[in-house]
């Protein structure tokens, strides 16, 4: 199947569906500590990956994330390694407002993103760890992009798959996408007859009892609460 097609149809889900459909799959790819910066909408695409390290002795011309944002095609999702740092951030908003301009996605960043409000007006979404007032000039730089990363804790391939929203998220390696989402839509299936069942009135004690839901962990189901 076609990335394109994929996309669309990885978009169809949330992120906890999806989380489910790798642990049925026995997959990782599930992060944490991902949020949304902004109210922004649920984003899905082709990943471009970008890794930043400190700043040292050596210096460069080059703006962090200039390059990918250029690589990068409309609808990819752009995915910033910075080991999880919040002292200090990897975007900003006129980086946001070049990738919305070439229509990429959005952005996912292990790490903290500066400029928030915006990135808001030109309505880019970005998850992040945290927001910063400071500069990145003199503390970090761009070590490479397009090269697989470690991101949260989860590899990441250039061509990857991401989605991510409200809840978090969750990387899905490109070779086992179509797998996942079919995965995902039986999971997704699943529990919208089971809240069909809970609007119809019926006990939720008996919708999760005859649903298997208790059960479903091998079976794949987001949990609850």
């Amino acid at each position: 199947m076609a990335v394109e097609a994929l996309v669309k149809k990885l978009k169809a889900f949330d992120t906890c569906t999806v989380s489910d459909a790798l642990d049925r799959l026995g997959l990782e790819g599930a992060t944490l500590g991902i949020r949304p910066m902004w109210p922004c909408r649920r984003i899905a695409g082709r990943a471009v990956t970008i890794k930043l390290k400190p700043q040292g002795e050596e210096r460069t011309t080059r703006h962090l994330g200039t390059e990918a944002i250029d690589a990068a095609a409309p609808g990819d999702v752009l995915v910033m390694a910075m080991g999880g740092r919040t002292d200090v951030p990897g975007w900003g908003g006129l980086l946001s407002l070049a990738a919305e301009v070439k229509g990429l996605g959005g952005i996912v960043i292990d790490g903290a993103c500066r400029d928030i409000d915006d990135s808001a007006e030109v309505g880019f979404p970005v998850y992040a760890r945290a927001v910063v007032p400071i500069t990145a000039r003199g503390r970090v730089m761009q070590e490479s992009f397009n090269r697989k990363i470690d991101f949260a804790g989860v590899p990441v391939c250039p061509g990857d798959l991401v989605i991510a929203d409200g809840s978090g998220a969750v990387i899905v390696p490109l070779d086992h996408a179509e797998e996942v989402i079919a995965a995902a839509a039986e999971i997704a299936a699943r529990e919208a007859r089971m809240a069909a069942a809970v609007r119809d009135g019926r006990s939720i004690v008996e919708v999760m009892e005859t649903g298997g839901y208790e059960s479903m962990a091998g079976g794949g189901s987001k949990e609850e609460g």
